[in-house]
């Protein structure tokens, strides 16, 4: 396996990471209020996205950018990549019948979600494999991490 694939696989982890934490939080919140599928997805990809971009953030803060360089990457980095896994993972949950109206303790909600994210992680490699190929996405925080290494 080259180098770009184990950068897409590393990044798009980095990816299902943020939008993990985003899709759970935000299914089990607005499962918990009781809201409807369209408020349940909205604050689920919202919350995916402010996840996804935290994530990048975070880490290229501590490598030494300031803020406006750390939110230009983060937005650089992961828009593309965060879009494809939300648009594949609500898709899917909206595909399952019963996903979406399941409660918190039934098995068909954690594993729908836990589903959704597999099948997102899998169709998200490819992608951020010819960001990455193009110079775009994670190849961005990659050249920054490698050019802080070098001062």
């Amino acid at each position: 396996m080259d180098a770009t694939w184990k950068t897409a696989i590393t990044a798009t982890r980095h990816c299902l990471t943020g939008c993990a934490i985003g899709e759970v939080l935000g299914m089990v919140l607005s499962t918990w209020w009781g809201w409807h599928n369209a408020g349940s997805i909205a604050l689920s990809i919202v919350l995916a996205f402010f996840f996804g971009y935290l994530l990048t953030f975070t880490g290229v803060r501590r490598a030494g950018l300031d803020v406006r360089a750390a939110i230009r990457i983060a937005l650089a980095a992961d828009t593309v990549s965060i879009l494809v896994m939300e648009i594949v993972d609500n898709g899917f949950m909206l595909a399952v019948p019963g996903a979406l109206d399941a409660t918190l303790g039934d098995v068909l909600f954690w594993a729908a979600l836990g589903a959704s994210l597999a099948v997102a992680f899998v169709l998200t490699v490819p992608v951020n494999h010819a960001m990455i190929g193009r110079g775009r996405g994670h190849a961005v925080v990659h050249e920054m991490h490698e050019g802080h290494q070098h001062h």
